[in-house]
Order: structure tokens, then sequence, then C-alpha cells
């Protein structure tokens, strides 16, 4: 339901009516309840270009506005709002309908597009961190989101697995003579132990460096030791996708290898159109009113991370046809694609109706403000933070007599999980924010065990019930309002999150919705003795759709609900 629209049809609608000129303005939903359930400030924008008082304007509106539908009444307020009112007998009708409805109400795009989301992007030869978990969970809640609304979502998993690194690796391993079958068990070890010897050995060093340019150049026996890398380090990045319930798989992956040879054709239409300027020996690209340039090319001959950023863009655009480009990386790397976006546009990489966008996010700290680190001051490993985090939810609910061990274990792993997921979605991404365990495995607050208890408090009103619901949904007091009205702002609320890619406006609905929910429980008797039929079978339809409204959301979030708690 796109409340928004239907409320902006009708406006203009009297707009059309009234005879007044009027600009592309919109509805936005009230700060109070004696407000109204929407407001409507167009008559004051119009009164300067209209010479016309804001009231006069307002009235004019009002005195054409149909309210034998959408609307019940409306109201001037202040110096030319306009207060509206919802029909009660039409949210009825709506909920009912989103009610018997698989998506409860939520269209699908008139007209999708196609759009690739690029995140997670794990380093190859190390496992997954901390640093990662932001971008992995932020990206494929922004590609769920996407896809539910009816774009055609390409997930893109860009892993570094082409740089000095490789040489380093596999000359280590063939200094120690193995064929990685032991060794390689420890990924994290086998690097730093040959990055020590990188650093402490020059004629090892020297030997990586060969060995990377035997990697590029396509050497038979050091591509298949670079594979069994990768596919080990993938191996580890599965396992972490598996735990943490993302959508990312290997045929997501796309490597920088996967560009090797389209590197030097940017340099070469970058050198057509005329764009490229020798510095230091380097090729380079400058941007007007940027002092810095973008380097595309070393002196040696070798690229960087632009130039395979370059080739993705296009290869993106042209080749898979996206309209919208998504980055979600650390907000750190806005200034680098900021330059890279616009190359691609000047250079004509991407054509100008394509949206690309840099989804920055902010840093995940301790405690003490400062970032996410080990005891010793290492990088946590996100696998372990995950291990924790099911740990810690077995220590919240063990003490639930009424389930088996197999279920705390299954009830563990789905709070656990959801609870980290939900943390780091309800905040604005672009900021900071603080890891506290307590406060994310909290009953109380925006977090997910809220959400959770809050969809399983509904299912245990219907294992009472057992029975049909059926009937007509009524409208019978303010708090009954305020609910189905909330219940129908939901796909406004996708929409609204899909275009910002603002995962946190999806939670902050949802904290809304549940805690309006339990004071609707509270006030609005379901099976309580005295209660009519009519009523008692109204109220558990709004309670229904308030289950499946936030069951639909979490899903989206990525994150699992449960019947009992």
């Amino acid at each position: 339901m796109k409340l928004k629209s239907h409320l902006n049809n009708v406006i203009q609608d009297a707009f059309l009516k009234a005879g007044i000129e009027h600009a592309p303005l919109s509805v936005s939903e009230a700060t109070k309840p004696e407000f109204g359930d929407y407001q409507f400030n167009g008559a004051m924008a119009l009164s300067k270009k209209l010479g016309k008082n804001p009231r006069e304007i307002a009235q004019n509106i009002i005195d054409h506005l149909d309210l034998t539908g959408i609307l019940a009444k409306a109201e001037i307020a202040g110096p030319g709002f306009i207060n509206l009112w919802l029909n009660p007998l039409w949210i009825a009708t709506q909920c009912h309908t989103a009610l018997s409805d698989k998506r409860l109400g939520v269209s699908t795009r008139e007209n999708p597009i196609k759009v690739v989301v690029d995140y997670s992007g794990p380093n190859m030869a190390k496992q997954m961190h901390v640093g990662h978990l932001r971008s992995t969970i932020i990206g494929d809640t922004l590609a769920n989101l996407l896809t539910f609304l009816g774009d055609e979502v390409i997930r893109q998993n860009h892993i570094g697995d082409w740089g000095t690194q490789f040489g380093m690796l596999i000359a280590y391993l063939e200094m120690k003579d193995e064929d990685g079958s032991v060794s390689l068990k420890d990924l994290e070890q086998f690097y730093k132990d040959a990055k020590g010897e990188f650093d402490a050995n020059a004629d090892f060093a020297d030997k990586a460096r060969e060995y990377v340019v035997k990697i590029q150049s396509g050497d038979a026996h050091c591509l298949t030791l670079w594979q069994k890398f990768i596919d080990i380090s993938l191996g580890h990045c599965e396992e972490v996708y598996e735990k943490l319930g993302v959508n990312l798989t290997r045929e997501d992956v796309r490597a920088e290898s996967f560009y090797n040879e389209e590197l030097p054709k940017v340099i070469e239409s970058l050198a057509e159109k005329g764009t490229l300027q020798e510095s230091n020996g380097a090729q380079c690209v400058f941007l007007e009113g940027d002092e810095i340039p973008v380097i595309v090319q070393k002196g040696d001959g070798g690229y960087l991370y632009a130039t395979t950023d370059l080739a993705a863009l296009r290869y993106r655009a042209q080749v898979l046809g996206a309209k919208r480009i998504s980055y979600v990386v650390d907000a750190r790397q806005a200034g680098h694609f900021k330059q890279v976006f616009r190359v691609a546009k000047e250079a004509g990489f991407v054509p100008e109706d394509v949206k690309l966008e840099h989804i920055g996010f902010g840093t995940m700290m301790d405690k003490s403000g400062k970032p996410f680190k080990t005891r010793d001051g290492g990088t946590v490993k996100l696998i372990d933070l995950l291990d924790e985090a099911v740990i810690k939810a077995r220590e919240t609910i063990n003490n639930k007599e009424d389930y088996s061990p197999e279920q705390i274990e299954t009830l563990a792993k789905i709070i656990g999980i959801g609870a980290v997921k939900y943390a780091d979605l309800s905040i604005n991404r672009e900021s900071n924010y603080i890891f506290n365990w307590d406060k994310m495995l909290s009953f109380e607050g925006n977090t997910s065990l809220y959400m959770q208890y809050g969809y399983a408090r509904i299912q245990s009103i219907f294992r009472k019930f057992d029975a049909n619901v059926s009937g007509e949904i009524i409208i019978g007091d303010a708090l009954e309002h305020r609910l189905a009205t909330m219940l129908l702002r939901f796909e406004d609320i996708l929409e609204r999150a899909a275009i910002d890619a603002s995962p946190n406006q999806i939670t902050n609905y949802l904290y809304d919705l549940v805690t309006l929910f339990m004071r609707f429980y509270e006030q609005n008797p379901m099976l309580k003795e005295g209660v009519d039929e009519q009523t008692k079978m109204s109220r558990l339809q709004l309670a229904d759709l308030t289950a499946k409204t936030i069951k639909q959301g979490l899903d989206i979030l990525g994150i699992q609900v449960v019947d009992k708690l």
C-alpha cells in the first residue's frame, strides 16, 4: 500500500478542481495524533507564488477535497497547514486486503531496474574479521530489500585475489616444500609466517614478486597453487556467510582477476579520449577541481585499485546493463569512489542515466569508543564473534525449562545472530556504533530480541485461540486507528529505505510497530471474557497482520523469527 501516493493523488485532484497551480509537493506523517494522520504544508509554500494568504489557499483546497474515500476529514492548522485524518472504513478495508495478500499489500515496481550491489569484499589468504561485518550485513539487506520490491538484483563480491601477497604465499609454500594439505588448514598463520619471511628476507621478497608476474602471465603451476589459496579462503568466507545467514554464494564472486584482461583496455580507452596525463612516470587522470589525480597505471606498468574499479564499472554498466550500482564500502573510501565515479562518467564507461553510489558506513567500536579489537590488540575474527554471539544468547535463554537442549541451541543461533545483525542495522549506517552485548541481547529497547518477542507474543495468542479467524476489521478506537494506519505505511517505509539505502528506517518502523502493538495488546483485549465476537475477530486480524509485517520486515533484514520465547 503506497499510502502517501494515494494521499498525494487526492491532494493534487483537489488542486485541479480548485483551479490552483501547484508544485510537486508531498504529504508527511503527522508528528502527534491530535494533528491527524498526515499533514500537508503546500499552501504556505505556494502563498508567495500565488500572492495569496496561505490559510485562504488551504481552505480552497479543503473545499475541493474528496472526503468520501481515503479521507474522513481535513482541518486547517496554524498559518496554513492542512491536517488530514484517514477514513476508518477505508483503513479497515485496506488492512483486510493486505492480510489476505502474501506480500501484505506491498506492490512490486512497475518499472523495475537492474541493480548491482557490491558488498562484503573479504581479503583472500586471511580469515574474515569484524571489519567485514558491516559491509556484509548492510549490503545483504539492501539486496534483499530491492529484490523484494521487484528490482533485478545482481550481488557482487569483489575480492582482492591479484597482488603481491599471492606471490609471497606461493614462494613460501615452495620454500617449505609442501603441497598445502597441512599448513593451509590454518591459512591465517601461514600468511603471517610468509609475511615475516617477506619482510626479513630480501631474496625471498624478490622471488615473491617474480611469482606475481608469473601468476599474471598465466604460468600453469603458479595458477594451480594460486587457485588453492583462493578456494581455501573462499571456504572460510562461506562458513561465515552460512552462520550469518547472508545470501552470497561462490557464483556472486567477481574478483580482481576477473577484470585482469580489461585493464589494458581501460588505459587504452582513456588514452583515446585524451584524458590521460603522465606524472612522474605514472598515467593519471586529472579531474577539474581535484588537486590529487586518479592514478590508473604506475610507472612500472602495474595497475591500481582505481583501474580495476573502472573496469568493473564499465562491465557492470555495459555488459550487465545495471541502472544502479551500489558499493557498500567503509566511509573512509568516499574520496576514492567520488573520483572513480567521475572518471567513469566522463570517460563514457557508464551512461549518465546510471546511478552510481557509495553506501558508506562507520566503524564498529568497543565500549571505550575505540575500534573493536581483541584483548591483546589484534583483529577480531568474524567467525569467533558470531560463535560468541550464540554463546551469549544461550546464556540469556538457558533458564527456560520448557525447551529441550536441541531447541535451546536452535533458539540461541537465531537470537544470537539476529542480535548482531539488528544492532548494526538499527543505527544510521554512516555513524560509528558501540558494540555492546548487554544492549543487543536485551528484551527492551530497539533490539532484535524485542522484535522477536513481539512476534512470539502474537503467536502465543493464536495458540490459545486455535480456531479460524474471520469477519471484518473494525476500527473502534484511536489506538486501533493508529495501529492499522502504521501497518499500511509498511510499503512507504520500504521504498524510502531503498532510495536512501538506509536499513535503519526499517528497524525504526519495526520498533515503533511492536511498541504500539504492545500498548494495543494491553488496552484492547482479544481473548478476555466479555469481548464480543465481532470485536475479537477484528482485533485478532490486526494482530495477525502485525505479526506478518514484523516477520516480513525481519526477513528483509536477514533475521529469523521464533514462535515461542
